[in-house]
């Protein structure tokens, strides 16, 4: 069984990044074989990483900060991630990064996807979030569902999402879905070598 974690990232309020995570962890459900959880950073009330050490020198996760060894027990559950990530200023949301940068050894070898949205879908702030990725020993897929058009383009004007506003999405999370698995079964395979 495949352990797949959904990584809200954002949690300002009226946030629009729970309607994209709840439709990915849907379409992850389908799929044979796989137990997938979303997580809400609202959840991990991360402050600002101000730690005197590196979270790379820290072993078995013995992070000094409470909800930092929190969400390393949860992280350290998974096999893969996909990150429902908004882009503001042409990056990253703040409180995602944090989430990063809080641990280390848990991130390592398993495989990460992207679900973005935001000024021109995400875009900039995936191939943000794929560098930051790289340097804590994750493998990126390639492929990505960015959803073009802003946001508010899916919502009704109650705010609430307008019928089949993924539908246009839905070949590119099929093929980033197929990628993260491939990938997932790969490198936990090699973990457990």
């Amino acid at each position: 069984m495949l352990k797949i974690k959904i990584i809200l990232g954002s949690t300002r309020q009226n946030r629009f990044s729970d309607k994209p995570g709840a439709w990915i962890l849907a379409e992850v459900k389908k799929k044979e074989g796989v137990d997938a959880e979303m997580l809400d950073l609202r959840d991990y009330p991360l402050p600002f990483f101000n730690e005197p050490m590196s979270p790379a020198m820290i072993k078995n996760g013995e992070y000094p900060n409470e909800i930092a060894r929190k969400w390393a027990l949860k992280i350290r559950e998974a096999d893969a991630f996909i990150m429902v990530a908004p882009e503001y200023n042409h990056g990253t949301s703040a409180v995602l990064k944090n989430a990063l940068d809080y641990i280390y050894a848990e991130w390592n070898n398993k495989p990460v996807g992207f679900v973005s949205y935001g000024g021109v879908s995400g875009a900039r702030a995936v191939e943000q979030l794929r560098l930051v990725s790289i340097e804590l020993q994750m493998a990126p897929i390639r492929s990505a569902v960015h959803i073009a058009g802003g946001p508010w383009n899916l919502l009704d004007e109650n705010g609430k999402l307008k019928e089949g506003a993924f539908d246009p999405f839905q070949k590119s999370a099929e093929g980033m879905i197929h990628q993260l698995l491939w990938w997932a079964k790969a490198l936990k395979a090699a973990r457990e070598q």
